[in-house]
């Protein structure tokens, strides 16, 4: 029997008002993680609110084209919304908006926890514990309004309410394209307690229609069609590589083991074959198996809140557990969960902090931001700009980076002008330099959360100096080199991008200039052209892989040289473009 009608009333208003609580602590909460790109698109949308995503970006240091973007364009409306209301970009405004999509979250979980627990409340608090839902509740990013909408949906859709249930559907499905997950999930459903509802299947359709209709519309009305974007940046940078697919499906098992807390999990599991013929668990079972096969299809980097559309069913089913497991469980995982979004809340918070201190410093200056998260979006805000590959910076320019988010290479010669350590007192860690959580990326350890401390992040902004060459030809790699490499050249494989540009000691009498290089058997460059002061002087063809040189025909002085290649190209799992090897360059005798 479940519980009556007051008491349900009562269990509903006790959990929206302790995510209510959750959620008010971190009102101003920094700008963090992808924030960033779903405000660049919010912008966008006040100019063309068809297309939010048709704008460019840089991203890891290269423009690309956010039509390409791993989620649709379905949070960048409330985002604009906002602008449009408070007029800028606004934490505690903006933070205290996106709380209805926590509401509505809790709500449909509890509707849910009627349907399919005795124990509705405490299923309901299972869920509001879970880490990445305390945790990433305070980001702007796609991912609650992905889950409000996805548990509305479902919620809905098993109230028989079908207008509501699609409108649902078709939001999920615009923040975040495993929306259309719901579709074999919900057919379950149907099959097991209502095969015969033509209706009901028919409403199956709805995020696989709305999937095809973004799709096309966006192909007919810009030019290009966003799952192939998508495809070709996965292709660019190996996101689908089938080793990173591997870490990322442990990853993601790992983090699995902590939507409840893990002591909970083998009582849960045998309550669940226990009842594994009945209707309701072989659903709530199907619901985690289904989702989760196509997270491990779907992402590449085993994030914990890519699992949050599959915690509703793991909370359903543990709690079936007597109560004196779950009062500690709940309380031991909810303090977990605050311990942490306080680190998260202090980490991007230190972006901000250094950002506000270099403000009367940067006053004059260009200002570039070596960095896609929150450093460079309170860099941005003031007047500085993202930085990019190949990039050439002139003395006076300020160049501020973390390194932690590390994407651009600067050669130029830099004096320190300010930095700061960013490490919370809280021995907990998301991410870090000194952790092994893979919380956010897998990339950085096999931990579901970091539990040993160490350092976040250490940001750095350094002046460019003015560079006073004393070499007339560089050998590339040495450290002699290096302050005279402007652009274009990674020093520590020698590998060139499409252009290399540096600058030498000008000769007292002319000389040949000439460039070495050697071009391995996977690149694609073949012309090589060689440029002094911007005026070309040698350019030549090579038939193929090989150790060569490009010399100049005539003795000529100058002091800017650029060597250039017809072609770059990627190696796996490696995001730079590449031309050749270059190894030296610079004035030679006759």
């Amino acid at each position: 029997m479940g519980p009556s009608n007051s008491n349900r009333k009562w269990g509903l208003w006790a959990a929206l008002a302790l995510v209510l609580l959750i959620r008010v602590l971190f009102l101003n909460q920094a700008i963090q993680g992808d924030d960033h790109i779903y405000l660049t698109e919010a912008m966008h949308a006040l100019i063309d609110p068809a297309h939010p995503s048709d704008v460019k970006y840089v991203f890891l240091g290269d423009e690309v084209d956010l039509r390409g973007h791993s989620h649709p364009p379905g949070n960048a409306w409330p985002l604009a919304g906002l602008l449009l209301l408070t007029g800028d970009v606004k934490e505690a405004p903006f933070h205290a908006a996106y709380i209805l999509f926590s509401l509505i979250a809790v709500w449909a979980m509890w509707r849910l926890a009627c349907r399919f627990s005795e124990r509705p409340l405490w299923a309901t608090l299972l869920f509001i514990a879970v880490p990445t839902f305390v945790v990433n509740g305070g980001s702007l990013e796609a991912d609650l309004p992905f889950l409000a909408f996805w548990m509305a949906s479902i919620a809905l859709f098993v109230e028989r309410r079908w207008v509501w249930s699609a409108l649902a559907m078709i939001g999920a499905t615009m923040m975040a394209y495993q929306g259309i997950f719901l579709t074999p999930i919900l057919a379950v459903y149907v099959w097991l307690f209502h095969r015969r509802e033509r209706a009901r299947w028919a409403l199956l359709l709805v995020p696989v229609a709305v999937f095809i209709e973004w799709q096309v519309f966006t192909r007919l009305t810009t030019g290009a069609m966003p799952a192939g974007k998508l495809a070709g940046y996965f292709a660019t940078y190996g996101f689908q590589a089938l080793a990173k697919k591997a870490a990322s499906a442990l990853m993601l098992l790992i983090h699995g083991g902590w939507i409840v807390f893990p002591a909970l999990l083998p009582g849960a599991a045998i309550a669940a074959w226990r009842k594994r013929k009945e209707p309701d668990t072989r659903f709530l079972l199907a619901w985690i198996a289904l989702f989760f096969a196509g997270a491990v299809v779907v992402f590449f980097s085993g994030s914990a809140r890519y699992l949050l559309p599959m915690a509703a069913p793991v909370c359903l089913l543990a709690s079936q557990l007597r109560v004196k497991w779950l009062a500690p469980a709940v309380a031991v995982q909810l303090a977990i969960g605050l311990l942490l979004a306080v680190v998260n809340y202090q980490h991007w918070d230190g972006y901000r902090s250094f950002a506000a201190g270099l403000r009367a410093v940067s006053a004059g200056h260009r200002v570039w931001v070596d960095n896609d998260w929150g450093l460079r979006y309170y860099v941005e805000s003031d007047h500085g700009l993202a930085a990019r590959k190949g990039q050439t910076v002139r003395a006076g320019d300020l160049l501020i980076s973390s390194e932690l988010g590390h994407n651009v290479e600067f050669t130029a010669p830099k004096s320190l002008v300010a930095s700061a350590v960013i490490d919370p007192a809280i021995p907990l860690r998301l991410i870090g330099l000194e952790t092994y959580s893979g919380y956010s990326t897998v990339e950085e350890g096999y931990l579901p959360f970091g539990m040993e401390g160490g350092v976040i992040d250490r940001v750095t902004a350094r002046m460019v100096m003015e560079r006073k060459p004393v070499l007339e030809y560089l050998q590339i790699g040495t450290p002699a080199a290096a302050d005279q490499i402007v652009s274009g050249v990674y020093p520590n494989d020698k590998w060139m991008s499409l252009a290399a540009v540096a600058v030498l000691k000008t000769p007292a009498a002319p000389k040949r200039l000439r460039a070495e290089f050697y071009i391995p058997p996977n690149a694609k460059a073949r012309r090589v052209t060689l440029l002094l002061d911007g005026h070309e002087v040698a350019s030549q063809t090579y038939p193929g892989p090989g150790p060569y040189q490009i010399e100049s025909a005539a003795t000529v002085q100058g002091s800017s040289v650029e060597v250039r290649v017809d072609q770059t190209f990627s190696a796996p799992g490696d995001q730079r473009a590449l031309g050749m090897i270059l190894t030296g360059v610079g004035f030679v005798q006759q």
